[in-house]
């Protein structure tokens, strides 16, 4: 049987309510560490780009959520510090080898997370069971990469970033940040929204499906996603609200404006390669 297939065998018998992790056996965690396994290696993801479009890989998803139904919550070390949770944290001996560097202390990688060659990891930062961190990535101080979120290569992701997860349902697609792109410090990215590729979003920009891209290339308002190559920052625009009793004047509504990425913005977020020889 497939890696696949026996997830979904798995979810299967615990969703019927016959499988539980009070009676699962040693085959069947076996099956979970062989996913978990292939989670880390990249061999397979919560989601993947087909035919355009983002879409959640469910029975990836699915495997992530037998792994905390299945397991019993037991104390782990970290450091001098015992902490209780289902899953051990990722181990880091591989980075290495492969370029990628992860600095003291509360660099945090939890089990099932891929990280790839190149990356430079800064301390404290967390990234979750099921998030794939494409290669030479910049993960910076104090930035949480959530469970399921797509990170593409050469990204860089400033201090302070919140890139959330999208776990459940199995079916939406987790956030996902294309190859090249740049986040300034502070930006927060949520609810499954796509910054689309070599894009650079100005510091504490929020990306929520929720709030308009006024995209001024192709002038039009869009949800859910950020074009490639546009460079975005957070403009304030009249509310429906309007007037109202409890205060003088209009009310107004974060919105993200979207423009040409200029050369001298592509030089301001450019890599740098000295920090990777």
């Amino acid at each position: 049987m497939s890696l696949e297939s026996d997830i979904e065998d798995l979810w299967h018998r615990y969703d019927d309510g016959d499988l539980s992790a009070d009676s699962a056996s040693r085959e069947e965690l076996d099956a979970l560490e062989d996913f978990l396994d292939a989670l880390e290696t990249g061999e397979v993801r919560a989601a993947e780009k087909r035919d355009g479009a983002w879409q959640s890989n469910e029975w990836v998803k699915r495997g992530i959520l037998l792994n905390f139904g299945l397991r019993e919550i037991s104390g782990r070390e970290y450091g001098d510090v015992t902490y209780h949770d289902v899953l051990p944290l990722r181990e880091t001996g591989d980075l290495p080898t492969r370029g990628t560097r992860n600095t003291p202390d509360g660099t945090v990688l939890r089990r099932g997370a891929y990280v790839g060659s190149d990356c430079i990891l800064m301390s404290p930062s967390f990234v979750n069971v099921g998030a794939h961190v494409g290669d030479g990535t910049l993960v910076d101080s104090c930035d949480t990469v959530g469970s399921c979120a797509q990170i593409g290569a050469d990204v860089k992701l400033g201090a302070n970033t919140l890139v959330g997860g999208v776990l459940e349902p199995v079916e939406d697609a987790p956030v996902v940040v294309e190859d090249g792109a740049s986040l300034g410090a502070g930006c927060r990215v949520t609810s499954g929204f796509v910054v689309g590729e070599n894009s650079v979003v100005a510091e504490n920009t929020l990306l929520t499906p929720r709030i308009p891209v006024y995209d001024l290339v192709e002038e039009e308002v869009v949800y859910g996603h950020l074009p490639p190559e546009r460079r975005a920052f957070t403009r304030f625009v009249e509310s429906s609200v309007g007037d109202h009793d409890l205060f003088e004047g209009g009310a107004y509504k974060p919105a993200v404006v979207a423009m040409d990425v200029e050369e001298t913005t592509l030089e301001g977020v450019e890599r740098e390669e000295a920090l990777r020889e």
